[in-house]
């Protein structure tokens, strides 16, 4: 998990036994109330990647040690948060880590409520509670992002990148794969679970995520980077017991490519085919209904039907640079 580092030396935020890693790049106002939300009573390190606004100098005023990341090497979150960890342990040695991303902010009390829990639960490698969007009023598309993070609370398959992680369990998988662009977090808590630790989401407010997704084509790229995890964690892992992303990939493929030549062949046999194509409304509908069908249940389910498309160029992409071995092009580590 080692990586290229260019680190300060001033002092970091002093901790018993759990240290923090936060990413990010030209987070600016956002990376400043990320640092307040953590306070001082931990070890704090924040990885950059590469920013221009002076993100770098106010996580070093703020006390945080500073890792500056190779700019000659592709940034990843997942190597990022590896980077992160590796100097964390240097000057810290913690029981657990806490992830967040520059771009949120924890909920007041998080962290000693994530650590109770697996101070009491040996067999629990992650803790993660409930994430909100800072700003779900700003457009559609964070509001969809805020009813994302609505997932059920107990025992889960996977967590975001903002969680809390028991340090022996992340060393003893490797940490997150580095090489992936996106979906780095639930295939590391694959192979958490394959060595049989387990994951809990906990009935706690955890964070703030400041998404500002404000135009059509910021959630499309959204859709696509999905998509892509969907493909290459789902091929990754394609022998396991434990199939991870592989229905997602399906769906994709069948609403973006398998219903259209569906429908482009049924044409060919007659014209009335065309009725095929309320396939799509009734989609929206059904998920619409299944939300409570207020009008922003029928622009979410609209979202979610036609992402489809941007879900299946992600899994195109990245299959034809797989078949090629050309490089997926790089895609920020944000939302």
């Amino acid at each position: 998990m080692s990586d290229d580092q260019d680190h300060n030396n001033g002092a970091a935020s002093s901790g018993s036994n759990i240290g923090v890693v936060i990413i990010g790049r030209n987070e600016g106002e956002r990376l400043v109330a990320c640092l307040n939300s953590v306070g001082s009573a931990h070890t704090v390190v924040y990885v950059d990647s590469g920013s221009t606004d002076g993100s770098v100098e106010a996580a070093r005023a703020a006390g945080a040690d500073v890792v500056a990341l190779d700019m000659s090497l592709p940034f990843t979150a997942a190597r990022a948060r590896n980077a992160g960890y590796s100097r964390l342990k240097d000057i810290a040695a913690p029981a657990y880590v806490q992830f967040i991303d520059g771009d949120c902010e924890l909920a007041p009390g998080w962290i000693d409520k994530a650590a109770a829990f697996l101070d009491a639960h040996s067999d629990y490698a992650v803790a993660c509670g409930r994430c909100r969007e800072k700003c779900p009023e700003a457009s559609i598309f964070n509001r969809q992002c805020d009813r994302e993070w609505a997932t059920p609370i107990g025992d889960t398959l996977a967590c975001g990148g903002i969680a809390m992680m028991r340090a022996s369990a992340f060393s003893a998988v490797g940490g997150f794969d580095r090489a992936l662009i996106a979906g780095e977090e639930p295939e590391l808590c694959l192979r958490l679970r394959e060595k049989d630790w387990r994951i809990m989401r906990l009935d706690e407010e955890m964070a703030r995520h400041d998404a500002a997704i404000k135009k059509l084509s910021q959630w499309w790229r959204r859709a696509v980077r999905a998509g892509h995890a969907f493909a290459e964690v789902s091929h990754m892992h394609k022998t396991s017991p434990k199939r991870i992303w592989a229905a997602e990939t399906r769906r994709a493929v069948l609403w973006s490519a398998v219903a259209p030549a569906a429908l482009l062949a049924a044409l060919l046999v007659h014209p009335a085919a065309l009725l095929l194509l309320l396939l799509y409304p009734l989609q929206i509908a059904r998920l619409a209904f299944s939300r409570g069908g207020a009008p922003f249940d029928w622009a979410d389910a609209a979202l979610l039907t036609f992402g489809k498309f941007a879900e299946a160029w992600g899994v195109l992409k990245y299959h034809a640079n797989r078949i090629t071995g050309a490089k997926t092009a790089l895609i920020e580590h944000k939302t």
